[in-house]
């Protein structure tokens, strides 16, 4: 009789093979990719663990996707988070993400433009006990001024250049992961906010992204 498969050794073997062996050395990142459950962030994850634990995007529904494991892993580890920072991540989509960046610093504010999504999303962040993440239903381009500024920003949604807003809710000697470019051709950009006169940004990877919605998106 075939033994059925449990989602930890599907994640375990997703981490070695794919996270650690591309280069992903961030023991916190990795650390907290192994608490949360990938599978349980899409539809008919747990009928499709084997599809929940391939490092590829997946569809969650109204147009958006999963990140690939991997360039979630990068991102993170590209936005060096700490245990104090407090951050802020445009486009919820599955909450996954959002998850991780629980286990990961102090505060988390994020924002989705789908109603739909922010709420699944923000009651498997519930169910997780991840009492630090917020969820928001927003144009994610314009921030989130009311809880500004943030040590790091992440967006999981490509721009057509950074947002205004963005820079201006980054608190000084903070970072930013964004990626930018049309929408499914982009350049994963890393922003680092030395002062408001001293803006550096460094092309990191390309990659592929949903496009942005909002006044600063698409």
């Amino acid at each position: 009789m075939e033994r059925k498969e449990n989602w930890r050794d599907l994640l375990d073997r997703l981490i070695e093979q794919h996270i650690v062996k591309e280069g992903i050395s961030d023991k916190r990142v990795i650390e907290a990719m192994r608490k949360i459950p990938r599978h349980l962030f899409i539809p008919n994850g747990e009928k499709n663990l084997r599809l929940a634990y391939q490092d590829r995007p997946l569809p969650i529904g109204y147009g958006q996707t999963i990140s690939q494991p991997y360039m979630v892993a990068y991102m993170l580890q590209e936005l060096n988070i700490t245990k104090d920072s407090r951050a802020l991540e445009i486009g919820t989509g599955s909450g996954y993400n959002a998850s991780l960046l629980g286990l990961l610093a102090k505060e988390v504010y994020t924002i989705e433009t789908v109603p739909e999504l922010a709420r699944r999303a923000e009651r498997i962040i519930k169910a997780l006990n991840l009492k630090n993440v917020k969820v928001f239903v927003g144009d994610g381009s314009l921030g989130l001024e009311q809880y500004a500024p943030y040590d790091r920003i992440i967006a999981t949604c490509a721009a057509p250049s950074i947002p205004d807003p963005l820079l201006k809710e980054l608190s000084e000697d903070g970072i930013m992961i964004i990626p930018i470019g049309h929408g499914y051709f982009d350049m994963l950009k890393k922003v680092v906010k030395h002062s408001n006169d001293d803006i550096e940004v460094i092309d990191l990877i390309p990659c592929s992204f949903v496009p942005m919605k909002g006044k600063f998106g698409y």
